[in-house]
């Protein structure tokens, strides 16, 4: 570690010793190299569900792999945008052009920056319905948008990944759990993952709440669209679910990628460079300009704020794009100040803890 970003890693430490953190990774590249590789608490909680504290729980560890929820949202756009900078897939072409069940008149475009009016799965579905991608597509592709497609955002919390893969599936025959982990993951060398077999489950880290409110407090009122997104099907915030094979296993690609912090910080390592990492070049500079673009500037409907949308990231007023996921988790590439940042974590709490190591590095800056 270079000793200039000593107050990023002494800061990490006492979120881990005020016990405001119970097990996490976090990765820093600067100037277009690493310069922060941190790991701390534990990698399992001994079942309970809250936080393991300074005692018990196996360590983590380098390779220890988390479910990072919305992080992976530009990870899955990033599979699809491969086919466009490819020509096989036109962005502003109706989604029905690639997937003639698709009866929404949303465009590729529309889908990848979350104006495509289906930010909820439309049918209530059990957790079982986890692991059943052919009856999720489906209840999508015959769903009527909840807004006239294109005119207002709002997350595709949990539907997002399911209609960015299903394209990826159609137009290139493969699920999009395959396409990363063929064309981007081990190309880049980048350890992340959707649908991870059993030998990667096993380096998973148990998630757990950072106090047993968290789960309700998240929802919000569950009357909303945004309880609507993020509910259904059932289990994406219950830890039996979470830290079962059942999720693991499954693909979800808005919610379920699993990775490592180096990983993450990794591929925007590549990105911020215009599509070329270790001189393996996956993507065009004019695609990474055309992603990283505000595409939409406005109300988002289920963050019930206002939100700059690229193709699949958030953009926000300092130039930085990326994206956060629910429970602290969070990945981004700032370009002014020409770094990129991953935090990934099993303590499911709020985002404070990333927004205090972004000012110690932003100082040191």
């Amino acid at each position: 570690m270079h000793a200039r970003f000593a107050p990023v890693r002494e800061c990490f430490h006492d979120l881990l010793a005020t016990g405001r953190e119970s097990g996490a990774s976090l990765a820093v590249w600067y100037d277009g190299r690493p310069v922060l590789d941190l790991i701390g608490g534990f990698r399992t909680s001994g079942g309970s569900g809250a936080p393991t504290g300074s005692t018990g729980g196996d360590p983590w560890r380098p390779d220890t792999l988390v479910n990072v929820y919305s992080v992976g949202k530009p990870v899955a756009a990033l599979c699809l945008l491969m086919l466009v900078d490819r020509g096989r897939v036109d962005l502003d072409a109706p989604v029905e052009r690639y997937w003639a069940e698709f009866r929404a008149p949303a465009t590729v475009r529309q889908v990848l920056s979350h104006t495509a009016g289906l930010p909820a799965f439309p049918v209530p579905r059990p957790a079982s319905a986890i692991a059943d991608w052919a009856l999720l597509t489906g209840d999508l592709a015959a769903a009527d948008p909840e807004w006239t497609p294109g005119s207002v955002a709002g997350e595709h919390a949990w539907t997002y990944g399911h209609l960015v893969g299903e394209l990826v599936r159609r137009v290139d025959g493969r699920s999009v759990a395959r396409f990363l982990a063929e064309e981007i993951a081990d190309r880049w060398r980048l350890d992340l993952g959707f649908g991870l077999p059993e030998a990667d489950q096993r380096r998973c880290a148990d998630l757990r709440y950072g106090d047993p409110g968290w789960p309700t407090r998240v929802l919000g009122d569950p009357e909303s669209l945004a309880a609507r997104a993020m509910d259904n099907p059932a289990g994406g915030r219950d830890l039996a679910v979470l830290n079962s094979p059942l999720w693991r296993g499954a693909e979800v690609p808005a919610v379920n990628l699993h990775a490592t912090a180096p990983g993450l910080a990794r591929l925007y390592g590549g990105l911020l460079a215009g599509g070329v990492l270790d001189g393996v070049r996956l993507f065009s500079q004019e695609l990474v300009a055309e992603a990283t673009r505000v595409q939409y500037d406005g109300p988002d409907l289920v963050l019930n704020r206002q939100a700059r949308w690229t193709l699949g990231m958030q953009w926000e007023p300092d130039g930085s794009w990326g994206m956060g996921g629910l429970g602290g988790s969070s990945a981004w590439a700032d370009p002014e100040r020409g770094y990129t940042f991953a935090y990934a974590t099993a303590h499911l709490a709020e985002h404070d803890r990333v927004e205090e190591l972004a000012e110690a590095l932003h100082a040191v800056l």
